[in-house]
């Protein structure tokens, strides 16, 4: 079961884990004995914005998150808001996160990434301005795009579409091991 749903938004019965009969056979997933209503966990899309600063002599700026222990700079990237398209989306959460303007959008490619249960809409995007981070970001560094490291995984598979379309064979870096769930968690 979700942990973000644990009973029902309908009636407020616990939900279970129950098998039905769907379009594609039977499936399991979260759903209330008493109403029917289904937890569909599907994946959220999520905007990620390859942010080349055409003020900065093309350098691309990657940001670290507040929240992460570690020293991985990365792609701006966000959540898509109701009545938003994706364009509109990525163009603002680079504008909060950065305070840059964004000048011009090309679409690099759609991927998934299933082990956060998204699917990553990537934009190339030409911006400017005077970088002011939100507090949701600790730092930033510019980048020469045939510096940047792609990882195996989301954003990583992004980057390197976007390097190998500007003629620039991509180097691939791997993710530190993820620490093993504690035991009874």
């Amino acid at each position: 079961m979700s942990a973000a749903f644990n009973f029902c938004p309908n009636c407020a019965t616990p939900l279970q884990l129950l098998a039905r009969l769907e379009d594609g056979g039977e499936k399991s997933r979260t759903r209330c004995p008493a109403c029917e209503w289904t937890h569909w966990n599907n994946p959220t899309p999520v905007l990620a914005g390859i942010v080349e600063c055409a003020d900065r002599d093309g350098l691309v700026l990657l940001a670290r998150n507040a929240a992460w222990s570690g020293r991985m700079f990365a792609l701006i990237t966000g959540f898509m808001e109701a009545g938003e398209t994706p364009e509109e989306g990525i163009a603002r959460e680079i504008k909060e996160e950065t305070n840059l303007d964004v000048d011009a959008l090309k679409l690099v490619g759609v991927y998934d990434f299933q082990r956060m249960n998204q699917v990553i809409i990537a934009y190339h995007a030409v911006a400017r301005g005077e970088v002011v981070l939100s507090p949701e970001l600790a730092e930033y560094r510019l980048y020469r795009p045939e510096d940047i490291k792609c990882w195996r995984a989301g954003t990583g598979y992004a980057v390197a579409d976007w390097l190998t379309g500007r003629g620039i064979t991509p180097q691939w870096v791997e993710l530190p091991p993820r620490p093993a769930a504690a035991e009874g968690s």
